[in-house]
């Protein structure tokens, strides 16, 4: 059984009214994508389904801009709510409980991360909001291109967490819309295992797309230097 609660160097994650707990891809996604936005100047990030709060606190810890955090659940956003209003970006970052696809603001956003449902049409629970966030019941990969394509800005870039069997899909799906993969980062548990997640990075402007790779443990079990670097200041012991 999952902790209620994941403590990190400068905030505290409470989870037990979330489906979806905090998990190690999420946590590298965040580091990766807060040390990519550093220091460059973004004005406004959001969040789509933003579940405890995780990515957008994590992004907030490095920089120092607005964010916009939405989540359909209510118990998450609740949740979020209360974790967020817990630490010192409390001023920084909204919450809103509403379904993406009705969400209306008078704004465009430079920056957009996303952690979304993953498995269309793989096996669901019984648990309705496990199938929300583990599954794309509520927000398909095309509906959350759609999404990101009306409230990005000109010059705007957007970051998502996938498996691994679902990356070229999305970058198909991307493309249709005019969306150019600039970095693609595939992650592994251990250098004996397969991939199992990407990050991908887009753009509106076509760049040369960059490959990378991370392996988060050892075969001792220990964390790679690479995985430590990245959530050095995040991560209690680290």
């Amino acid at each position: 059984m999952a902790n209620c609660y994941f403590q990190f160097k400068q905030f505290t994650i409470q989870q037990d009214k979330c489906a979806m707990k905090v998990c190690t891809d999420a946590c590298l996604f965040g580091a990766y994508v807060a040390n990519y936005l550093y220091p460059k100047k973004v004005n406004s990030i959001l969040d789509i389904g933003t579940g405890t709060g995780l990515l957008s606190l994590m992004l907030a810890q490095k920089n120092n801009t607005v964010i916009d955090a939405v989540e359909l659940n209510t118990d998450a956003y609740k949740q979020a709510k209360e974790n967020i209003s817990a630490t010192i970006w409390k001023e920084n970052i909204t919450v809103y409980n509403v379904d993406i696809n009705r969400f209306t603001i008078n704004k465009k956003y430079d920056f957009i991360i996303s952690n979304p449902p993953f498995f269309e049409g793989d096996l669901t629970s019984e648990h309705k909001n496990k199938n929300q966030a583990k599954h794309d019941e509520g927000l398909t990969l095309t509906q959350l291109l759609k999404v990101i394509k009306a409230l990005l800005s000109a010059k705007g870039n957007f970051a998502v967490l996938l498996p691994y069997h679902r990356l070229t899909e999305f970058e198909k799906l991307a493309e249709d819309l005019a969306f150019y993969c600039t970095k693609e980062i595939l992650l592994k548990q251990t250098s004996k295992h397969q991939f199992f997640r990407g990050i991908l990075f887009f753009s509106v402007q076509k760049e040369n797309k960059t490959l990378e790779e991370i392996t988060i443990k050892e075969p001792s079990n220990l964390y790679t230097p690479e995985f430590v670097d990245f959530l050095k200041d995040y991560y209690l012991f680290l």
